[in-house]
């Protein structure tokens, strides 16, 4: 089920990149961080940084390892993710779905609304302008 208002800066959230991208385009499914706030005039999109299980090969200055506390449901379950710096999109509501947690006794699903913490959104927004060149832009962070 798509997200119907933009969430908080700094929120994890599930994206599909499956429909209609096609490769060397991302393909997948994966977990994404939002790093835009509400924007006048975008209505239905937001700006993400995706994440990935998968160490980048090769490691680059815009790539750094993080935990989420708790962490993601399987398949992204792993100790720490992959920040991937260079991989951001300003992507429409109707491929962005909260993580999903599971069911609670009622068997009602439930979801994670929590963002990061501002050390690890500071890390992402530095990876984000380390990828485009703007690494100079850093230190006002």
């Amino acid at each position: 089920m798509a997200i119907k208002e933009h969430p908080p800066i700094g929120t994890v959230l599930i994206c599909d990149f499956q429909t209609d991208f096609r490769l060397p385009e991302m393909i997948k499914v994966r977990p994404v961080i939002v790093i835009s706030p509400k924007i006048f005039g975008r209505p239905g999109l937001c700006t993400v940084v995706a994440l990935s299980t998968t160490p980048p090969d090769p490691k680059m200055p815009f790539h750094a390892e993080i935990s989420i506390v708790p962490k993601l449901p399987p398949p992204w379950d792993a100790e720490k993710v992959w920040v991937k710096g260079d991989m951001v999109y300003a992507i429409g509501f109707h491929r962005l779905d909260f993580v999903r947690l599971g069911k609670d006794v009622q068997g009602k699903r439930t979801y994670r609304f929590s963002t990061i913490s501002s050390d690890q959104l500071k890390l992402v927004r530095t990876l984000v302008l380390r990828s485009i060149g703007l690494s100079n832009l850093t230190r006002n962070l």
